[in-house]
């Protein structure tokens, strides 16, 4: 299998692709950062992870690789910046080229999932949780993975596959 066919938008492929269950491993690729998550093997709840530094490829492949090994990852969800209207622009496409990257290092299926409310959505969560502003900055990346992840395995779990 060629790594294009490892990488889908299709909650459903990327379900097709992965043993039953799972440990699953979530990123949210910025230009300074990479936030990850992971979620429990039985795809219920995901969990903010580490805030990489992003560097240079082979350094962030690594430090991705080391937690895919460590955690028996099955499979990763990397969230898709998508325009408002629903176009991609070049952060979509700076993702995408990323994922492809990532495929064919790690060998793992991903699914481009749809991250426009991620960021938001988690600086809602950890403003009511009363974490400072320098607190919340150091881990926003994480909880958008967080929310990122929570949106795919609640598709993946629960019917709502497309």
């Amino acid at each position: 299998m060629g790594t294009r066919a490892l990488i889908t938008d299709s909650a459903f492929d990327f379900a097709d692709r992965l043993p039953d269950g799972g440990v699953l491993l979530a990123l949210d690729i910025g230009t300074k950062t990479i936030g990850t998550a992971l979620c429990d093997a039985g795809w219920r709840f995901a969990t903010p992870g580490k805030t990489l530094p992003r560097g240079k490829f082979g350094r962030d492949r690594d430090a991705l690789a080391s937690i895919v090994a460590e955690r028996a990852v099955g499979g990763i969800v990397i969230g898709l910046p998508r325009n408002m209207d629903g176009t991609e622009g070049p952060r979509a496409q700076a993702s995408r080229a990323y994922a492809h990257n990532l495929a064919e290092a790690l060998l793992l299926p991903i699914l481009m999932w749809d991250e426009r409310w991620s960021t938001s959505s988690a600086e809602r969560a950890l403003i009511e949780l009363d974490l400072s502003r320098a607190k919340r900055k150091d881990r926003i990346d994480a909880h958008a993975a967080a929310v990122i992840l929570q949106a795919a395995i609640d598709a993946l779990t629960g019917g709502r596959l497309g």
